[in-house]
Formats: structure tokens, C-alpha cells, sequence
């Protein structure tokens, strides 16, 4: 079992920038394929992004390319998402999740272990 725990949601105006972090314990999380979605008000839960578990590859939805970073800190057990020039339509709960397999990682299919969540709200 993997329990993993957002932090870092808020409120932050149009323009600006929020750090997610995401803190994992049971098994090791080194080996694990760490990814970010987001889900809006009555929309579908969709991908943000994804980092392997060496951090050496990194992938993007095209909406948040260029404006959030995603890494990971294996000494940590920690997923961060750095999300810069926030919008109103970046508005969601986010929510970090792993994957045991590397194969999926563009659908919640992929993924195996599951955050709670946590709230971004940008004000225009």
C-alpha cells in the first residue's frame, strides 16, 4: 500500500503561482511513476502531469506546458507540482497519484494509489 497526502492548495489571484506537494509512505516510492490530475467542477478528472521514477522524463498536458513543473524528491517521498501564471480555468481539486506501471500514465488507469485532493481556486 501507498497513502499519499496533498499539501499547498489555496487561493491565489490570476497571474500567480502555487506549489502542490505531494508526500508518499508505505512502500518505496522511489519505484513509482508519480503523476498530477485535476478535476473542475463538473468536469471529468483529466491528466496534468507525470514524472517517471528517476525524474529523468517528464510529461505535460498541453494546457499547463510551459507554465507548471512537475519533480519529485526521492529522499523525500515528495511530488511537487510548481504551478506558475495560474488562470481561471486552472480552478480545480488536484490530486497526485502513483503508478507500479509506466505504461498508462496519461489516464487515471494508470495509476494504482490516489490522493484526497486539494483545492486550487484562482480569482480572476
Amino acid at each position: 500500500q501507498v497513502q499519499l497526502v496533498e499539501f499547498g492548495g489555496g487561493l491565489v489571484q490570476a497571474g500567480g503561482s502555487l506549489r502542490l506537494s505531494c508526500t508518499a509512505s508505505g512502500r518505496t516510492f522511489s519505484s513509482y511513476a508519480m503523476g498530477w490530475f485535476r478535476q473542475a467542477p463538473g468536469k471529468e478528472r483529466v491528466f496534468v502531469a507525470a514524472i517517471m521514477w528517476t525524474g529523468g522524463h517528464t510529461y505535460y498536458a498541453d494546457s499547463v506546458k510551459g507554465r507548471f513543473t512537475i519533480s519529485r524528491d526521492n529522499a523525500k517521498n515528495t511530488v511537487y507540482l510548481q504551478m506558475n501564471s495560474l488562470r481561471p480555468d486552472d480552478v480545480a481539486v488536484y490530486y497526485c497519484a502513483a503508478a507500479s506501471q509506466f505504461t498508462n500514465l496519461f489516464y487515471g488507469a494508470g495509476y494504482d494509489y490516489w490522493g484526497q485532493g486539494t483545492q486550487v481556486t484562482v480569482s480572476s
